[in-house]
């Protein structure tokens, strides 16, 4: 449009506007413009779902273009096992985030799942980290269980148990099944899954591997079980076999690697466990870790004391950060 200080010239039809019509027809051009540019971010935006505020008074959240938290709770009580299949994922995604409250500062981010049904855990299932450890390659998926005692926050305190002197970290994408999963095809896995998360798998190795019995022993000591800080919702992330990650303590790498070096994909994982037993909504799954853990240092293993700091990031999924401290 070419203006004059009385009209208005439409390049499109070659008529002068008067000036007083003018302001409506510009402001509906902007109404139009706008509401394409909220498509356009609406579509660009990852879903980061999130529920935020002190242990035991969670609400429900997301995170928005600008990284601000924006509340949840007119829409839906919580972010539960009931809100993770398509249909209600695809209803949240139609909310204008702009009518959503803003929450102030920074608050806690909770585990990400209100009613977390299984925690699946997958061990030796990067061809790197097995090479470090000098582990066979497993033929089958190897599975253990994690207390889910043990879940906590992303940013919540990681506690070293009594008597604890062999304290490890293990960064890991974590799958949140959306839908049941019964026997179910490795082409159809993925359909299933609700989203995807950050998973510190910390583990005493100690109480792993020389107190008799399963991994479970030394994975499900109280706080071991950081998760979050969001739900990404697996249409945003096309490709789970592409994701770096790392993990430092106290500023000093010691993870890196990308999810391409599986041993045993996301859908295969899927797959093979809906053989064995019913997935269900709420369901978590930690898939593995890659090269780096504590245990496998040369010369010395190196593990974790109280006042370190641990700091992890998986591409798309956020930010964890611990601190450790003993617990009494």
């Amino acid at each position: 449009l070419v203006g004059s200080e009385m009209c208005i010239r439409d390049t499109h039809s070659t008529k002068q506007l008067p000036f007083l019509k003018v302001v409506a027809y510009l402001t509906f051009e902007k109404e139009i413009c706008n509401k394409a540019l909220i498509k356009i971010k609406l579509r660009g935006m990852r879903m980061k779902l999130v529920r935020y505020g002190k242990a035991g008074f969670e609400k429900p959240g997301l995170i928005d273009e600008t990284g601000t938290t924006r509340d949840l709770s007119q829409h839906i009580q919580d972010i539960s096992s009931t809100v993770l299949n398509d249909t209600s994922l695809n209803e949240l995604k139609k909310i204008n985030l702009s009518t959503l409250p803003k929450v102030d500062g920074k608050p806690r981010f909770a585990p990400i799942v209100s009613d977390i049904g299984k925690f699946l855990c997958i061990g030796l299932n990067y061809s790197d980290h097995a090479a470090e450890t000098g582990a066979v390659i497993p033929e089958h998926p190897i599975l253990f269980l994690k207390a889910n005692s043990a879940i906590v926050g992303a940013n919540d305190n990681v506690q070293l148990p009594r008597g604890s002197t062999h304290t490890d970290w293990e960064i890991e994408l974590g799958v949140i099944i959306g839908s049941t999963a019964k026997y179910v095809s490795e082409k159809k896995a993925l359909t299933h899954v609700a989203g995807y998360c950050i998973v510190n798998d910390v583990s005493e190795r100690y109480f792993q591997n020389r107190l008799s019995g399963q991994w479970t022993k030394g994975k499900s000591c109280d706080t071991f079980g950081p998760i979050g800080p969001w739900l990404v919702t697996r249409d945003e992330i096309p490709d789970p076999q592409s994701l770096t990650m790392s993990l430092n303590v106290n500023g000093k790498p010691m993870q890196t690697g990308n999810t391409s070096t599986m041993i045993f994909t996301v859908a295969q994982i899927i797959s093979h466990m809906s053989q064995l037993m019913t997935l269900h909504p709420g369901d978590i799954i930690s898939t593995g870790t890659p090269p780096g853990v504590g245990a496998a240092k040369k010369p010395n293993p190196i593990f974790l004391k109280s006042g370190d700091v641990m700091e992890l990031e998986i591409n798309g999924l956020g930010n964890q950060r611990q601190i450790v401290s003993q617990d009494h």
